[in-house]
């Protein structure tokens, strides 16, 4: 494997593309466990049948570990967005499309949404009062078993050149409650300093679904204060100013 041609560089992580190869290395002191946590996800959703860059292998590459996947050429949704943004409310539908057809699928050995859930709330820094009030307010929300991606936002949709959607990153992927990772996909938009998209998406995905949108936004808090555990300070300040958006009985 070459790896010369650096795709994209994330947080503890750096893609590579070698021909028809792609190359995920993770940092020396990235958890084994996460990453072949990751790979197991991947194998998992792909046996759904969603349209997603098939697993290859699981390896080390100078001693860090690596998962080696297809390589899908074409443009990122979040770049034909920018390159034709006449076209956003058309690729907006098909995100909320695609989305709802990763929802239609079950996958019963993935980890649970709520299991998650319950576990980054205990260790966010919010105080012990509200910590109790968001895992009530978890425990009483409807038990689905939808499959999650829990990150589903446009740069982690390919467009292939034949005009195949292709779904990447299932690192987040959990079994659990739709409406949840809807609330995830709202605060991505919100993020990135775009409300006008978010409420667009949102009110597109609760008319497709026949969803009240006022179901998804009781998880926004919980959301939030989940997310809340990692990214930078200002992240953060922002996802903990959702979670004050508390409807207080």
């Amino acid at each position: 494997m070459k790896l010369d041609r650096v795709i994209a560089v994330r947080n503890n992580k750096t893609i590579y593309r070698d021909g028809d190869l792609c190359i995920k290395v993770f940092d020396e002191n990235y958890s084994k466990a996460d990453v072949l946590n990751e790979a197991l996800n991947q194998a998992r959703i792909e046996e759904t049948g969603l349209s997603i860059p098939k697993i290859l292998e699981v390896t080390m590459v100078d001693g860090k570990w690596a998962i080696v996947s297809e390589y899908i050429k074409g443009k990122t949704l979040a770049q034909l967005m920018e390159e034709n943004p006449e076209k956003k409310d058309e690729y907006l539908e098909m995100l909320v499309d695609l989305q709802l057809t990763v929802h239609s699928k079950t996958s019963p050995l993935l980890n649970k949404l709520k299991d998650k859930m319950n576990r980054k709330i205990s260790a966010s820094e919010l105080d012990a009062t509200t910590r109790y009030d968001l895992h009530t307010r978890l425990e009483g929300m409807p038990k689905h078993n939808k499959v999650c991606h829990g990150d589903f936002n446009p740069s982690n949709i390919i467009i292939a050149e034949d005009g195949t959607p292709f779904i990447l990153d299932w690192s987040h992927a959990t079994q659990g409650n739709a409406s949840a990772d809807v609330a995830r996909t709202y605060l991505l938009f919100c993020l990135n300093k775009d409300e006008e998209t978010a409420k667009k998406y949102l009110d597109l995905f609760c008319k497709k679904s026949d969803t009240a949108k006022q179901y998804v936004q009781k998880w926004m808090p919980i959301v939030a204060a989940s997310q809340s555990v990692k990214g930078n300070a200002e992240e953060r300040e922002f996802l903990l100013s959702w979670v004050n958006v508390v409807d207080y009985e």
